[in-house]
């Protein structure tokens, strides 16, 4: 890895920063009301983000920027590129500055973070991924700042391109030897981590949260079951295994209906995906409706949710988002979805990959063998008392405050 003097040599040259300025809740909904006043700040945090995509850790970070405030913690992103998380955040009125990093080894970036840093004021950086961690770990040398590391997923097995998996793997770990704290979303991630030698002791389970909906049971006895599944539809997702059930389900003379909701990948693999669909006769049977910024919206129009992922799940936005929806959950034993899922009471269990397992808890679900409404009461209760969105930011600020904390003591230490 680069040293901080060779960051600032002169052959780095600086890149454009697009800086897009806030809109304040008043000017964009109620233009003559004003805002209620957050809690005093007393510290301020840059996030470090990727940018690209607008899916689970980006809603995580979009909700993070908008109950931090809450917390005393004033909150700006710095965007690696300029992607759908720009155009797609609900945070508007937290400052994004979007930056042009053409490439994963394109360090140019890193004294843009570190001049951001320094002119806004920040106390600390927070990263959520290997490459915006290494931008981060670099920056903190560059500034002497502090910084925190969100892990979303597990990365050694992020994906089902092996060689991406042990470079990005490589990388955090290197990132993270420097970090203050670790900010995991399940305790498998958090053995996870150890296991790949980060040390306990800076690790933090901070449970993922959504904010609460207005929660009704959904499904209509005299209609078609309708099930959903909302995702960036890519291999480890599993949604073939879904396809494959909803096959079988039906065969058996049930009358269920997938809607699946968000973009693909890849064009090659959404190709895929509509031919293996089209060859279990499903067209009719399956609606595809590209990417949403509004999965809550979608989900209203489903009956249960169902997340067959075979691997790389942190622990997922939308089990938590169909729960405050009181909608149950049928998704695979896979990392952290179990932590969320509690089998039989909220939602049902089975093993990655597992066809038949999979059409049997859906055909259990339509076969009314399922107390319906008492599973979504608890889906929405267990949201409630484990998965909030206020928990999240909250316990987010306690870890900052306790890596600014260690920080000082170092700094103290050392003069």
């Amino acid at each position: 890895m680069p040293t901080p003097d060779a960051l600032n040599a002169a052959s780095f040259a600086a890149a454009p920063v697009a800086f897009v300025p806030p809109t304040t809740a008043a000017s964009a909904e109620h233009p003559n009301a004003s805002p209620a006043a957050p809690p005093e700040q007393t510290l301020s945090v840059l996030h470090v983000v990727n940018g690209e995509h607008y899916a689970g850790a980006e809603r995580v970070q979009d909700l993070l920027a908008l109950g931090l405030p809450q917390q005393g913690c004033g909150v700006a992103f710095a965007s690696l590129v300029r992607g759908r998380f720009g155009d797609c955040r609900r945070s508007t009125d937290t400052p994004l500055h979007e930056l042009t990093m053409r490439g994963k080894a394109d360090l140019r970036v890193v004294r843009q973070v570190a001049r951001l840093a320094k002119q806004g004021g920040h106390d600390l950086l927070h990263a959520h991924t290997p490459r915006s961690a290494m931008v981060a770990a670099l920056a903190a040398r560059m500034t002497g700042l502090p910084w925190v590391y969100h892990v979303h997923s597990p990365t050694s097995r992020d994906s089902t391109h092996r060689l991406t998996n042990w470079v990005n793997d490589r990388v955090e770990r290197w990132a993270v030897r420097s970090a203050a704290r670790l900010i995991t979303v399940s305790p498998t991630l958090t053995d996870h981590m150890v296991a790949s030698g980060a040390p306990r002791e800076k690790i933090r389970c901070v449970l993922n949260g959504v904010p609460a909906v207005d929660a009704r049971p959904r499904h209509d006895p005299l209609g078609p079951w309708v099930l959903g599944m909302v995702a960036l539809f890519r291999p480890r997702k599993g949604a073939e295994v879904l396809l494959d059930a909803l096959a079988d389900v039906r065969a058996d003379g049930h009358d269920v209906a997938l809607r699946a909701i968000g973009g693909f990948e890849t064009p090659d693999y959404g190709e895929h995906l509509i031919d293996h669909m089209q060859a279990l006769g499903l067209t009719d049977a399956v609606r595809w409706t590209g990417f949403t910024t509004d999965p809550l919206a979608e989900l209203a129009k489903v009956d249960a949710l169902v997340l067959p992922s075979l691997f790389g799940e942190g622990l997922p936005m939308v089990v938590l988002e169909a729960m405050a929806a009181g909608l149950p959950v049928i998704a695979t034993r896979c990392e952290g979805t179990v932590e969320a899922v509690a089998e039989g009471q909220t939602g049902l269990l089975v093993e990655p990959g597992d066809r038949e397992g999979l059409s049997a808890a859906i055909t259990e679900l339509v076969t009314d063998r399922l107390d319906y409404p008492a599973m979504s009461r608890r889906s929405i209760t267990r949201h409630a008392e484990r998965f909030s969105d206020t928990a999240m930011a909250r316990n987010v600020a306690e870890v900052y405050r306790e890596a600014l904390g260690e920080s000082c003591l170092a700094a103290g230490a050392e003069s």
